[in-house]
């Protein structure tokens, strides 16, 4: 077990007065160090029977388990799920969860985010990251309310729910104006509080808590599964993410090529550009004919999970988009000395 950090929790709840607990696990490298940090907190205030953990699955868009020189490396859920057991969160209270949308027969079927993006038509922006709620916090809220409808009925008054993340301010101008503590949700039903106990970590603390982390840290992260170094991509959310830098996006693209080509097609076919500065059809060519990082490994996105994206991908794009396509206001940033991103 790592040792304790010299990080303080900023701004601790009273976590006793909290109904339920619910650590949001994304399978990525603050998630472990935040769930870490919050169950010593629970622990310590007596209340570690209120926890359950949530993982808002992305599906095929999240980076998936890989065997690399006969080693196999987990998946972003796997993680997550590993995460919450780690330390000391059951099984049965780690809860998985993703967008559905009923299916020709009646039943639920998996609604994924690049569905959701082609049938919008527009990709996510800075000031409109609707993706984060479509594909996660909604699916989070909507997993509480039959436990709300029970709670409510035997408490008498609405429940309170005590939401923990791991963001932190060294991801972003957005994350770091972000308080650490705040009410998000107040009505008859439920209050939610949010949580950000890792908050003021750098991102440097992170990588050096996981050198002795009981639990592994995503395969993304470096040049090549297991080696370590931190040199792959930074981030670990959706596998090609708008917000990510333009290293990661390639990076991305090189060890998800068919998954990157899908998103090109949502991109032409729409005609928003994944991101307002430049559009991933022309950082695909750029990658793959001007040179990009080394992807280290390539996922071969060949099974039936993928099949059935593309299938839902490209039905939705048959339809009219639900808004008009939100094009890219400049002419693009160049990628290398004659070859341009053209928006």
């Amino acid at each position: 077990m790592p040792t304790r950090s010299p990080h303080r929790p900023p701004h601790a709840p009273d976590l006793a007065s909290y109904d339920l607990l619910a650590p949001q696990l994304s399978g990525g490298k603050d998630s472990a160090v935040m769930n870490y940090v919050f169950m010593e907190a629970a622990r310590s205030a007596g209340v570690a029977d209120r926890v359950i953990s949530y993982h808002s699955s992305l599906g095929v868009l999240e980076w998936p388990a890989v065997v690399f020189d006969g080693v196999r490396y987990p998946g972003v859920s796997e993680l997550a799920a590993l995460q919450s057991a780690a330390f000391g969160i059951p099984a049965d209270r780690h809860v998985e969860v993703t967008r559905t949308l009923p299916s020709p027969d009646g039943t639920r079927m998996p609604h994924s985010l690049l569905t959701e993006i082609a049938a919008y038509g527009r990709f996510p922006r800075m000031g409109s990251p609707y993706c984060r709620k479509a594909a996660k916090e909604s699916v989070v809220s909507a997993a509480w309310t039959p436990m709300v409808t029970r709670m409510k009925r035997e408490l008498g008054r609405p429940v309170r729910i005590l939401k923990v993340m791991g963001l932190r301010s060294d991801e972003g101008p957005d994350r770091k104006k972000r308080p650490a503590f705040r009410t998000v949700q107040s009505n008859s039903a439920r209050l939610v509080d949010e949580w950000l106990p890792i908050k003021e970590w750098s991102t440097d603390a992170v990588r050096d808590w996981h050198r002795t982390a009981p639990v592994p840290y995503c395969w993304t992260y470096d040049s090549v599964p297991g080696a370590g170094d931190w040199a792959g991509t930074s981030r670990c959310s959706c596998s090609l993410c708008p917000y990510a830098a333009r290293r990661d996006v390639q990076l991305s693209a090189g060890r998800r090529p068919r998954l990157a080509d899908l998103y090109a097609e949502v991109e032409q076919v729409r005609g928003d550009s994944f991101r307002a500065d430049w559009r991933i059809t022309d950082l695909i060519r750029h990658t793959r004919t001007c040179g990009a990082p080394d992807p280290g490994v390539v996922c071969p996105d060949d099974g039936p999970e993928f099949a059935a994206l593309q299938v839902q991908v490209r039905a939705a794009l048959q339809l009219e988009p639900r808004k008009l396509p939100d094009l890219a206001r400049d002419s693009g940033r160049a990628l290398c000395n004659g070859c341009a991103a053209q928006s």
